[in-house]
């Protein structure tokens, strides 16, 4: 109690309340807070109560009590409590016992017991009188956890604990994480010590623990932890993509437990506290390595020796015997172990994995795509997981760009090749393509651009012009674009002049000159200013 008080006042508190003394009666004579006083006397109550052989004022007072109070409605599963008035002041509600009993019985709430009341009975008081009247009706009791058994090789239970601290020649500590694995049918369990709850040590883990056990279970049942839960929810929840392809490779199921609700995976919990407790209680290692090999040698040694408490046989036995023949069967590979991540779309439409660039199609630029990568490959998936690209892994700084990823629009005539600029140059003519070919065989890799300046001609003079013009330079052997440019010029300079025709003075769609004069502007004047007036 907060206010300790000499025996001497003690007593005179229970000799008080005896003959009677309200509470705030003795708070006042003895100087004390009502309170305080109030703490003692209720204290004095239950002891007199427990001294005269009572049951205590929160507990039942068995089926006659029960019986008289049989169809409540409670907001939960509840025990009903005694139907008579408990020691102490009564509440303000007593007088209203019977009614309020009948009203739960038909199922009403404390809010509407307190409505009806109010309106029918003439209830003064305030509702948290009539709430706490109501809670003392009803005892909320939790329901039993039900035990579930499963069958040899069905399941397994998952989770993680603190680990025995890690002490290097420096005096750094550090504590790792155990990972425990626990069989349902036999109790057969596996720990491994891990510095992180990562994807990776999460899923290498599991893959250490099936080697051990020999099989797979067929489901396995994990906690909500962020490196294989991407999504709690207990109804539709979503794994980390990297655990559900390791979950299909091993051919099980992976089923996170309900979040918060650390009863529905009970045999990992009491064996995360018998690791913690019995094998690691007191203990320090040097080296992860050294905790990894007392783990495996307490697993072999004292884990499956024991008898258990649950099933009361060994371990180790019911495993040989029961579970180890039905779990599914180990694939002939492990799980290829692989880096995954959501990496961004560069403009230059390029994600970015170890310091070096893999293109994709350009139309997710400005997107998020998983990427999934080991030492020998980089492939990239959309959201829907399907396949867009797959590049050879390159070194930091490099660059692997596919030409299906690059747009149409942004490769130049030069990166199209020395061979689709020779197939465009047939369309000018068949002396412009043997002077293109001729011209490329003559000065190499510098000729291609030499074919895109070609190409332009085309924009300014006429094929046939330039096919003439390449005939001629193909004679002389001349592979300079210049002279194909001098060459048309001269040709142009030297065609026909453009041809005169003789001007007609007279054709019916030529006004004469007549409606054209003075005479006649001031007569069209005229007639508009008289159709102007008619309007």
């Amino acid at each position: 109690m907060a206010n300790q008080l000499s025996m001497a006042e003690v007593h005179s508190i229970e000799t008080l309340r005896k003959t009677g003394t309200s509470r705030r009666e003795i708070a006042r004579l003895l100087g004390l807070h009502r309170e305080t006083v109030g703490k003692y006397v209720a204290a004095l109550e239950r002891r007199a109560v427990e001294l005269a052989g009572q049951n205590p004022p929160n507990a039942p007072t068995g089926s006659e009590a029960v019986a008289g109070l049989a169809g409540v409605n409670c907001p939960r599963p509840v025990a009903v409590l005694s139907a008579s008035r408990p020691p102490g002041p009564a509440s303000v509600c007593e007088p209203f016992r019977e009614a309020i009993v009948a009203m739960l019985r038909q199922g009403l709430s404390a809010t509407r017991v307190y409505q009806d009341l109010v309106r029918e009975q003439g209830f003064t008081s305030k509702y948290s009188s009539v709430r706490r009247f109501v809670g003392k009706l009803c005892e909320t009791t939790e329901l039993p956890v039900r035990r579930l058994e499963v069958d040899p090789g069905a399941e397994a239970q998952v989770d993680f604990g603190v680990g025995a601290p890690l002490k290097d020649a420096d005096g750094k500590v550090r504590k790792p994480w155990v990972f425990r694995i626990v069989l349902s049918s036999s109790r057969k369990g596996y720990s491994e010590a891990v510095l992180r709850q990562t994807t990776e040590a999460f899923v290498g883990a599991l893959e250490n623990a099936f080697r051990y056990f020999g099989g797979v279970p067929k489901t396995i049942i994990i906690d909500n932890l962020k490196a294989a839960v991407a999504q709690a929810d207990w109804y539709d929840p979503e794994l980390h993509p990297k655990l559900q392809s390791f979950a299909v490779h091993y051919g099980t199921v992976i089923l996170p437990a309900k979040p918060y609700r650390p009863d529905h995976k009970g045999k990992v919990e009491a064996g995360v506290k018998y690791v913690k407790n019995n094998g690691l209680k007191g203990k320090s290692f040097v080296s992860l390595e050294q905790e990894n090999a007392y783990l495996l040698d307490w697993e072999q040694t004292v884990a499956d020796t024991r008898i258990h408490g649950t099933t009361k046989q060994q371990v180790r036995k019911v495993f040989e015997e029961l579970e180890r023949p039905a779990l599914l069967p180990l694939p002939v590979e492990r799980f290829p172990c692989f880096h995954e991540s959501h990496r961004a779309v560069h403009r230059d439409g390029h994600v970015e994995v170890d310091k070096a660039y893999y293109s994709v199609p350009p139309e997710y630029v400005g997107r998020r795509l998983w990427v999934r990568w080991d030492s020998r490959l980089v492939r990239v998936f959309n959201d829907r997981w399907e396949q867009v690209a797959v590049h050879a892994k390159a070194e930091p700084g490099r660059f692997r760009t596919d030409t299906q990823h690059i747009p149409k629009e942004k490769v130049s005539a030069v990166e199209r090749g020395t061979a689709a600029l020779l197939r465009q140059t047939l369309t000018i003519g068949p002396h412009a393509q043997q002077w293109a070919s001729a011209m490329v065989q003559a000065r190499g890799i510098e000729g291609v651009r030499v074919l895109v300046g070609l190409k332009g001609l085309t924009g300014n003079y006429d094929s046939a012009a330039i096919d003439r013009a390449c005939e001629k330079a193909l004679t002389y052997g001349a592979y300079r674009l210049r002279v194909i440019r001098e060459l048309l010029k001269r040709d142009a300079a030297s065609s026909p002049t453009q041809r005169q025709f003789e001007f007609l003075e007279a054709h019916p769609v030529i006004r004469p000159l007549s409606d054209y004069s003075l005479a006649s502007l001031t007569q069209f004047r005229k007639d508009r200013n008289h159709e102007r007036e008619l309007e």
